[in-house]
């Protein structure tokens, strides 16, 4: 991630040269290596997961990266809370989690399926807080953490944003999931009435005398269904970026543009093209215009 970062900056620094814009931005954002093998911790891109480190982490012997403690977490659940040192909540995330399933399972096998349903749903909620819980307190944690916004925009879209300080885009991205999940909602249903109405139309047992063809029917559930996939991937989409958000503007958190902005004018001379060519035309003489900001 952090190379992705400085491919964008340099990206974004062509961009604006070959407009002739120039940012100045803090040199100390520059002078940092993204990349040096030779430091203790390596980077997200070499290494996505180190159990040594992970089992560091938990003896307390080293620091570790909130990626690989959360991603150990995921497997040994309640490792961010021994690494936080919160040991306290060990008993109340595995009293809720397994006490939860327990009595999910106990009341599936008695026939009270819409109850059991319930206690499944309280089991994933209280793994989903427990992981949340270990992403909010962990430590160390200087501020921003783009690790720390991207897990909690991962496990809460738009956390991540309030984290960085940036409340005005929370409903910006949740107002976009709410119309992904609307959108999802209403085409599904709409798939399933048209793909019903298709399966009585074209039913050669049962007489259909419905006012929609079968034609009809065909043309709209597919119709739907194309919608709704689309409502999926526009879901996913949205998701995504607020994630990337999170963390892009977590890291750049110490890019600082200066206030000082200035115009620069000045004499110049203008080759033509081909001005070492025979016959080429003389040079022209112009008022170049420079603005720094």
């Amino acid at each position: 991630m952090k190379r992705l970062l400085v491919c964008i900056v340099t990206a974004a620094a062509l961009l604006m040269s070959a407009q002739g814009l120039r940012a100045q931005f803090k040199t100390e954002a520059f002078s940092q290596s993204y990349n040096d093998d030779t430091a203790t911790g390596k980077d997200s891109t070499d290494v996505l997961f180190s159990f040594p480190e992970f089992i560091g982490g938990l003896r307390h012997e080293r620091e570790a990266r909130i990626g690989t403690i959360f991603a150990g977490s995921t497997i040994f659940l309640g490792a961010q809370q021994i690494y936080n040192e919160d040991y306290w909540k060990l008993p109340i995330a595995y009293g809720s989690i397994l006490g939860s399933a327990a009595a999910g399972v106990y009341l599936n096998t008695t026939g009270h399926k819409q109850a059991a349903k319930y206690c499944f749903i309280g089991t994933a909620a209280s793994y989903w807080a427990t992981l949340l819980d270990g992403a909010l307190n962990y430590k160390p944690a200087p501020y921003p953490h783009a690790g720390k916004a991207t897990i909690m925009s991962l496990l809460c879209p738009g956390l991540g944003q309030a984290y960085n300080g940036e409340y005005w885009k929370i409903p910006i991205y949740c107002g976009g999931l709410i119309a992904c999940v609307y959108y999802y909602n209403f085409n599904t249903i709409n798939f399933e009435r048209f793909r019903r109405i298709y399966i009585e139309a074209t039913d050669t047992e049962v007489p259909y005398s419905g006012p929609i063809t079968a034609e009809t029917a065909l043309y709209y559930r597919n119709i739907y269904r194309t919608y709704r996939d689309y409502s999926i991937v526009a879901l996913l989409l949205v998701y995504a970026i607020q994630v990337i958000d999170a963390n892009v503007f977590a890291y750049m958190h110490d890019f600082e543009v200066t206030d000082d902005v200035s115009l620069n004018v000045s004499p110049t001379v203008i080759s033509p093209p081909g001005q070492f060519a025979m016959n080429a035309s003389n040079p022209a003489f112009g008022v170049r215009f420079g603005i720094t900001f």
